[in-house]
Parts: C-alpha cells; sequence; structure tokens
C-alpha cells in the first residue's frame, strides 16, 4: 500500500511539474556584484604609529601594511610594510661581499653573542657612509636590505670619466627618495660654479675712504652688508638643504632633520642610521665650532660644526610595526630561540633551580649577575665621573620624565 502510494504521489508531483513554466534563470547585475564586500588573499590595512615623534614637514605621511588572510597558522598575525617603490630584482654583486657567519662565537669557539646562529645566506651591501665624491649622482632605485632596516639606494655618477666602484654607490634612503632625484655631496665644500652663482650678485660695490662717509652712512653699509650676506645663505640652503645630500654642520639651516651623522670631520656617519629615525639641528654656536644636535633617544650634544650630515628622516618607518607572525621567520634572520633564567638549571643561571617556577624572591639580575628591569649600572653624560663625556648637553629621558613625554 505504501509503495503504491508513494508512486502516485510521486506521478503526479511530475504531472504538476510538467505543467508549470519553468522560470526564467537568475541574473544578479554587475553593479550588485560589485557592492559585494570581497577580500583577497592579501589585503592592505592603514595603521599610524603614534608613539613616534610627528613633525610639521612629515605629519601627513600614513604608513601601510598588509596583512593576510589567515589560510595557515604562520600568516595569521603576519604584518609586513607595504613598499611598492622597492626594486625586486637582485643588487650589483660588485658591491657587496659575502657574510661568513660566526654563530655568536669567538676565534676561540666559545659563545660570547647569545641566541645566534644559523639564517639564511646573506650578502653584506657596501655603504658608502664617507661621501668623498663631490658632484651630482642621479639615484636610479630604491633597493631592499637584508642586513639593516632602512633601505637603501643605488646612486651613479653622472661624470663621464669615473669608473667602476666610483660610479655606482649605495646610500641610505631618506624618506620621499626615488629614482629619478638627484643626490649630491657637499662634504668636501661648495662647488665654485655654485659659489659664484649665489654670490656673485652679492659683491660690494667699490666703498668710499672711511673719511669721506659719515657714521649714519658706515652703520647704513653694515646693515646692508648683513642684509645681503643672510640673503645670499638663504639661497645657498635652498640650492644645497634636499633630501639625500650630504653637508657639513655649518651649512645646515637650524630645525632641519637629519640623519647619518658623522663625530669626526674626516669620519664616516655613524649616527642616526636605523629606519625611520632622524634628528634635528638645534643651535649654531657663536663661536663657529661646536652645534647642538637632538638624537633620536632625546639626547641633546654638541658636534663639531665640521663634521656632516644627511638631510631628511631615514626611510622605512613602518618596519618597527612589521610582525614576523611566527617563530620560524626570526630563524630565517639567524637568530636562536631565547631562553629564560627561571627555566634554567641554578649552575647556569641566578634565576635557576628550585621547585617550581620561582627566582626565589630576588631583584631580577642578567646571567651575569647585573641588575636588570631599571636599575642603571653606568652613568655617562653630565651626571657621570669627571670628564667622561663633555660634549652631552642633555642626556635622553628615562622613568617618570620619558613617561610623560616630556
Amino acid at each position: 500500500m505504501f509503495g503504491i502510494r508513494a508512486g502516485c504521489s510521486l506521478l503526479r508531483g511530475l504531472a504538476t511539474l510538467t505543467v508549470q513554466p519553468r522560470a526564467p534563470p537568475r541574473t544578479v547585475s554587475n553593479a550588485f556584484r560589485t557592492g559585494l564586500p570581497t577580500r583577497s588573499y592579501a589585503t592592505p590595512s592603514n595603521f599610524k604609529n603614534t608613539k613616534e615623534e610627528i613633525i610639521a614637514s612629515f605629519d601627513h605621511v600614513e604608513t601601510e601594511y598588509k596583512t593576510y588572510k589567515p589560510i595557515t597558522p604562520g600568516i595569521r598575525h603576519l604584518k609586513r610594510p607595504i613598499n611598492l617603490h622597492l626594486y625586486k630584482g637582485k643588487p650589483i654583486r660588485l658591491l657587496t661581499v659575502p657574510l661568513r657567519r660566526k654563530g655568536g662565537r669567538n676565534s676561540s669557539g666559545r659563545i660570547t653573542v647569545r641566541f645566534r646562529g644559523g639564517g639564511h645566506k646573506r650578502r653584506i651591501r657596501l655603504v658608502d657612509f664617507m661621501r668623498n665624491e663631490p658632484g651630482e649622482y642621479d639615484v636610479v632605485r630604491i633597493e631592499y636590505d637584508p642586513g639593516r632596516s632602512a633601505h637603501i639606494a643605488l646612486i651613479r655618477a653622472r661624470g663621464l670619466k669615473t669608473e667602476g666602484m666610483a660610479k655606482w654607490k649605495y646610500i641610505l634612503a631618506p624618506e620621499g627618495l626615488r629614482a629619478g632625484d638627484v643626490v649630491q655631496s657637499f662634504r668636501s665644500g661648495i662647488p665654485e660654479d655654485l659659489y659664484k652663482e649665489v654670490f656673485n650678485n652679492q659683491e660690494e660695490t667699490v666703498e668710499a675712504k672711511d673719511e669721506d662717509i659719515d657714521a649714519a652712512e658706515a652703520e647704513r653699509r653694515a646693515r646692508y652688508k648683513a642684509t645681503t650676506d643672510a640673503l645670499a645663505i638663504g639661497i645657498l640652503s635652498g640650492k644645497t638643504v634636499k633630501p639625500g645630500n650630504c653637508l657639513p654642520l655649518r651649512l645646515i639651516p637650524t630645525g632641519t632633520v637629519i640623519h647619518c651623522i658623522s663625530l669626526n670631520p674626516q669620519g664616516k656617519g655613524i649616527l642616526v642610521r636605523s629606519a625611520g629615525t632622524f634628528a634635528q639641528v638645534l643651535h649654531h654656536e657663536a663661536t663657529g665650532r661646536y652645534s647642538h644636535i637632538r638624537l633620536q633617544s632625546g639626547e641633546i650634544r654638541k658636534v663639531l660644526q665640521s663634521c656632516v650630515a644627511t638631510i631628511g628622516k631615514v626611510s622605512n618607518a613602518a618596519w618597527s610595526g612589521r610582525s614576523l607572525g611566527k617563530a620560524g621567520r626570526n630563524r630565517w634572520l639567524g637568530w636562536r630561540p631565547r631562553v629564560r633564567g627561571v627555566a634554567m638549571n641554578a649552575c647556569d643561571h641566578p634565576h635557576g633551580g628550585g621547585r617550581g617556577k620561582s627566582k626565589s624572591n630576588k631583584h631580577p639580575v642578567s646571567i651575569w649577575g647585573w641588575p636588570t628591569k631599571g636599575k642603571r649600572t653606568r652613568k655617562p653624560g653630565p651626571k657621570g665621573p669627571k670628564g667622561s663625556n663633555k660634549l652631552v648637553l642633555k642626556e635622553r629621558p628615562r622613568g617618570k620624565e620619558k613617561r610623560s613625554g616630556v
């Protein structure tokens, strides 16, 4: 009976299905499709680092990061800066040398730097921190450097006589430098043609003898000379103070953002070279010997005016906000796992040993017994030993001063 009823209902359904007209196929307009929210494998996200110091000339720059759809655990928290202007090819091999790894060990085979070893093979880029060669250089491209956090720029000399290593160089790329720009080094002085172009119209006319002019006329001429000199210096600054140019500190106006600062007039730039860092010229002493520079840490120190610096802020400011996403990516960079002191034995660390996770109510110390977490173990600058560092005018903010943002 059940089979007959089921067969009748099936026939009745087939009959009604054949009688009903066929519905037209369902179509979705393109306008509706474009309105649907879509997500690709990697999406950019806008993120602005509020901790870094914002200045008037860089407050419009927003750092962007690329995030990934979490199809694997290793890319769930991965976040990378978006740098579409970077060159995707290999570097110039003549400007690189192979990196021979030591694994954190000295010549005796003992570990002197812990938690280092392994990692991907690298070639060190030979970056020019001296900038001795004058003349104009064209920026060919901006490249990634695995040995530093900042980007580097490949520059080419315009002179036809330069060949080999003098024609091609790597320099630190300041923020905003792109292919096609022109950079120049004024470390050896202002070129003669530029000096004549600026100061040719500012030359004084032949003055009369002192006995032929009165005091009022002499004062007027002195004011006119001071005005013309200031105007010439301003014109010179406008032609030389550009991102990527290397100048002595005495030629850099106060308030200018700089990086790659040297402490020796014949030495290379050693200060402010990490990604996103910058220093600022605060004051030029009237004696013409020192300039006051505020470093990235907030320290204010005196630097000889004959030392050089590069104009601009170091590129790749978004580097500090990146996230590696997994421990293996840290191993690719040459870092081994960092072991906690409480996880060691008593013979290996002051926090080691005992039952359970306890450091026996001791103050936190390093593996060598030095106090950590705020205890100062050295006193540089004015507060330190007599004559330790007389060039530091103000130490970097620490403790309450740093937290208050002074």
